[in-house]
């Protein structure tokens, strides 16, 4: 009999009259008790499930208002929490750190090319400080030593420049105003190339005249030191790197043994104070080393050069 059935299942609470009638009930929802170590697993768990919802439908009985009292398979627990680890997200009821505004870079036109063929044509940079644009001061000296031991102060020695670290390209546009055919620019942030450094070049009319090589100054003299004659040799070349992200010793060997510096190559390398720097840059001298504020302006040239100054230029 059904009624019997149902009274002796281990899976129900205990009828107390027989009957032969159908039986309707309404139970308050109630926990089955199951051992935890006995619950099934996978596959089997579910078809067990399966099975109890046809056994209480069978007699009568809503599924849904009896649920299993099993306790978690803390294996189980351990994995899920090492699923979600692995997938950055930490445990669901975390609270969710929100995600950090990304911060709009703007521009602003407060450098300007200080002598030549675009004098006083404004210049952009960044408005952050991501980018640390030569000073126009310590530009100003730089190009003026420059110009006095090529032998000719009104004016630059023509020439191919390189700018390492290039920026806002301010210095290759100050030396290409001044005289130089054609420069390089190596920068390695896309985003100060085409909103930045590809726009002072258009404004100045120098565009034509200019190579952008996007990528990391050590990877552009690793490029040029491995594939001699890739690049051209150059008669100027710029440094001016963060200051916290650079080896200078590092970088001036690199430049040392480089195909890019040509045999009357100078080089002008702007390096923070209570920095050592070497006398020389392979076959080139210090000629001249001076200090604005908390930057200082070093610049290694020909030995020919020196000896037309007679001294180095403090």
């Amino acid at each position: 009999m059904a009624s019997s059935t149902l009274a002796s299942s281990p899976f129900l609470p205990s009828l107390a009259t027989p009957n032969h009638k159908r039986i309707s009930l309404c139970l308050p929802a109630r926990r089955l008790p199951v051992a935890a170590s006995a619950a099934p697993k996978g596959a089997a768990a579910a078809e067990a499930a399966r099975e109890r919802r046809r056994f209480l439908e069978r007699y009568g009985l809503n599924p849904d208002d009896y649920e299993e009292d099993t306790e978690p398979d803390p294996r189980e627990e351990r994995r899920r929490e090492r699923r979600m680890r692995k997938s950055g997200r930490g445990d669901e009821g975390a609270a969710v750190a929100p995600a950090r505004p990304v911060e709009r870079r703007e521009t602003h036109k407060m450098l300007q090319v200080l002598a030549g063929k675009v004098r006083r044509r404004k210049l952009l940079s960044p408005k952050d400080r991501n980018v640390r644009p030569m000073m126009e001061v310590v530009r100003g000296a730089a190009f003026d030593i420059l110009q006095s031991a090529g032998g000719s102060p009104a004016s630059l020695r023509p020439g191919l420049w390189l700018d390492l670290y290039s920026g806002t390209g301010s210095v290759g546009i100050e030396a290409m105003s001044r005289g130089c055919s054609e420069a390089h620019f190596v920068e390695m942030d896309p985003w100060v190339i085409s909103e930045v450094l590809k726009p002072n070049l258009d404004c100045t009319g120098f565009l034509g005249a200019s190579h952008i090589h996007m990528l990391r100054v050590e990877n552009f003299l690793d490029n040029a030191e491995k594939s001699k004659g890739r690049y051209p040799s150059f008669d100027y070349i710029s440094v001016t790197p963060p200051y916290v992200e650079v080896n200078y010793s590092t970088l001036l060997d690199q430049l040392a043994r480089s195909p890019l510096v040509g045999e009357d190559c100078f080089i002008l390398v702007e390096y923070p104070l209570k920095t050592d720097m070497p006398e020389s840059c392979g076959d080139l001298i210090k000629i001249a080393d001076r200090r604005f504020g908390r930057t200082n302006l070093l610049i290694y040239g020909p030995t020919w050069s020196a000896k037309k100054k007679g001294t180095i230029l403090r």
